[in-house]
């Protein structure tokens, strides 16, 4: 499958109820989502099916890119929330064999480190920064992966 990784957009510093969970896009967030549906779309890369982390902010993510890709709403998935194993992750998506693309949104340092080990590099040489797309060619539930791409989301600012 191939396997798209959206890190979640740029969201608000101090929510009004001061816990991580409940922060919100801002407006460079939101842009990012739409930016990488963009990129997708005119590679005409959409996915089959979008994935998301239920924390607000990835799901606001996945909302704002599903609608300007003019997808059906994100699936949420617990197992993407804050502190994602690669291996779950990996036995999670084996349950998903039907499709031959899914795009996922989530959050550091878990995605990251799913490349890492994926693409079998060290520690710290991968850095998936916010509103980036990463595609890798994996078939879950094996760990080896392909890396097909990491863009960051400032490129559909061109398109």
């Amino acid at each position: 499958m191939q396997l798209l990784l959206l890190r979640h957009g740029h969201a608000e510093d101090h929510p009004a109820d001061g816990t991580d969970f409940s922060r919100k896009l801002v407006k460079k967030g939101i842009e990012q989502a739409h930016n990488a549906a963009r990129v997708l779309e005119a590679a005409d890369f959409l996915p089959e099916i979008v994935l998301s982390s239920p924390v607000l902010r990835a799901r606001q993510t996945a909302e704002e890119f599903t609608q300007a890709a003019g997808l059906p709403g994100p699936v949420m998935q617990s197992w993407l929330s804050c502190g994602m194993s690669p291996g779950a992750a990996l036995s999670e998506l084996a349950g998903f064999p039907d499709f031959g693309r899914i795009l996922i949104v989530g959050h550091e340092p878990d995605f990251s480190q799913f490349v890492q080990q994926a693409i079998g590099s060290a520690g710290g040489t991968v850095e998936i920064r916010k509103g980036s797309l990463t595609c890798l060619e994996i078939n879950p539930p094996s760990p080896r992966a392909t890396l097909l791409f990491l863009f960051p989301f400032m490129i559909g600012k061109h398109l």
